[in-house]
């Protein structure tokens, strides 16, 4: 049966087998070195001795009397103290006089033929089979007093005693060796953990599953996805980011690029500080295009922060949608309101009916339809599109129901819109200052002071104010106010955290920020607050949808 081994014991066997082979090939070249060294040493030493005995004038004497006891007693206390293997003295004729290793060798001929060259006055290094073994020797000539050849000195190592040294010196390196392995086994299985610990302790097969995975996820994910590091290079990017960016590169150009150097942004949206924590929601301008933007960041175990993964979907789908449900909730508010004030008419008019007081019920049908129509002409004709109309209709029956009046200002009017602003966006910063100020309103004892709206537009900017006498705002408050989560409708600061308002605020701000306008907060007199929002005209302005004179029946 084949055992499954873990890819961190996979390694570590590896990682052994590796050490252990370059340990022997070290071994082995170590052993080739110091073999080689120890012969040139060995060599040179008995090279020396060869010729120191051979210059020995007492030796030069005995060796042309051929006195071999003398030569005995010459020689016996050099070999005692020398470290060479055997000292031999020959005469011209290549017979033994002297053999420091076999006395009983003498008068015998001397072997390995390699005297020749000693016998024309050379000094010799060589290796040759002698009497007891394979030995690296040194051969000397000794001369005579007219300087002829009349004996040979050989000085020799037999190889075994060089192997035994060597062997020696090998061991010691093993020595030191096996603990140099023990050390590498011991590196090989923490490193090894090491790495399986960074990888999560996931297999490489598992890896390459979840890479696999998080390639088909991107792919098939609807939205933009960006993962990026802490020094802004892209990480991965999926198709729907690339379309949305308008980015015609392949996804693996683009990975290692700096992020600001492929999106382009009005502000510091990557690089500010404020933003390193986690964001939802948020709305920018990548290469043109409005875009909302969650941020997560990536997480090691370790505490640093690591990159982040930007998530974003076009805008203008969830504007769509958005004014698609605003539509239908604003009618259907409408409708319920209108309602309920129809039948509120009805009923007086069918009570004055059944009293028969049929000039009071003329007059209070005169005075319901020419209030209505006020409104609805004076709406109608300062503002162009019906949509914004259909709006401001809208917050000002919801406010009556409510007990509270919304007043236009006579010098209100509006035809055309900062091109940074849309009018879905115009219509949802007018729409959520109305319903801020008449909550504030309400806070308050009736009766209740009406709310104001003043809506229009300058040479250079659009000005919208939106004034009530409600009880006001807090300092406090003031400067979280235009934050996510943060609630104009809390009385404190404590009380806003957690609560579900807190959206209408940060939204209008975003988008003015977004159209380059900026907000004032002020206080209104005798009490309320002073709502005043102010975009300027960088473009060519848009002009609002026209309206078609029809509609006016159905405002």
């Amino acid at each position: 049966m084949r055992v499954k081994l873990s890819f961190q014991i996979k390694l570590f066997l590896c990682l052994v087998a590796f050490s252990c082979l370059l340990l022997v090939l070290l071994g082995t070249f170590v052993f080739h070195i110091v073999d080689k060294q120890m012969h040139r040493d060995l060599g040179n030493r008995a090279k020396v001795q060869a010729s120191e005995i051979a210059l020995i004038p007492e030796l030069s004497t005995r060796v042309a009397a051929r006195d071999t006891v003398g030569i005995a007693r010459l020689m016996d206390p050099l070999s005692q103290h020398s470290d060479a293997s055997y000292i031999v003295i020959g005469d011209k004729h290549e017979i033994h006089l002297y053999h420091s290793s076999q006395p009983q060798s003498v008068n015998h001929p001397m072997v390995g033929g390699d005297n020749g060259e000693v016998l024309a006055g050379k000094t010799i290094i060589s290796i040759r089979q002698g009497g007891i073994g394979v030995s690296l020797r040194s051969k000397a000539p000794i001369l005579d007093a007219h300087h002829q050849v009349i004996g040979i000195v050989s000085v020799g190592y037999l190889t075994s005693y060089i192997d035994e040294i060597t062997l020696k010196q090998l061991a010691q390196a093993l020595f030191f060796g096996g603990l140099l392995l023990l050390a590498l086994f011991g590196f090989s299985w923490l490193f090894s953990k090491n790495l399986k610990k960074q990888m999560f302790w996931l297999e490489p097969r598992e890896i390459a599953m979840l890479v696999r995975q998080q390639k088909a996820l991107m792919e098939a994910i609807y939205e933009g996805v960006i993962a990026i590091d802490d020094r802004l290079h892209i990480l991965t990017i999926n198709r729907a980011a690339r379309e949305l960016l308008g980015l015609t590169l392949p996804e693996q150009q683009l990975i290692g690029q700096n992020l600001t150097d492929v999106i382009a942004t009005p502000d510091d949206f990557f690089t500010s500080d404020k933003r390193l924590g986690e964001r939802h929601d948020e709305i920018a301008l990548f290469n043109q295009r409005q875009v909302i933007v969650n941020r997560v960041p990536i997480e090691l175990p370790a505490p640093a922060l690591h990159g982040w993964v930007f998530s974003f979907r076009d805008k203008n789908d969830i504007n769509t949608l958005s004014s698609q449900l605003s539509q239908v909730t604003r009618y259907a508010d409408n409708l319920r309101i209108m309602r309920h004030e129809q039948l509120n008419w009805t009923a007086t008019l069918a009570g004055m009916l059944q009293m028969q007081r049929y000039d009071e019920a003329l007059k209070y049908i005169q005075a319901q339809s020419a209030g209505a129509q006020a409104v609805l002409d004076f709406v109608s004709q300062r503002f162009q599109s019906p949509a914004l109309c259909g709006l401001l209709l809208g917050k000002f029956v919801s406010a009556k129901e409510k007990g509270i009046e919304l007043h236009f200002d006579p010098a209100c009017g509006v035809s055309q819109i900062p091109s940074a602003l849309s009018e879905n966006e115009l219509m949802s910063i007018v729409g959520n200052l109305l319903d801020n100020a008449v909550e504030a309103t309400l806070k308050v004892d009736a009766p209740h002071a009406p709310v104001e709206l003043y809506l229009t537009q300058s040479k250079d900017q659009l000005i919208i104010e939106v004034a009530d006498c409600g009880a006001g705002i807090d300092d406090k408050l003031r400067p979280l106010l235009f934050e996510q989560g943060v609630s104009s409708k809390a009385v404190s600061h404590s009380e806003h955290i957690g609560c579900e308002h807190g959206i209408g605020l940060y939204v209008v701000a975003s988008y003015v920020r977004q159209a380059q306008g900026m907000i004032e907060i002020s206080d209104n007199r005798p009490r309320g607050t002073v709502f005043s929002v102010f975009i300027p005209y960088l473009d060519e302005p848009s002009p609002l949808t026209p309206r078609n004179p029809q509609d006016d029946s159905l405002l």
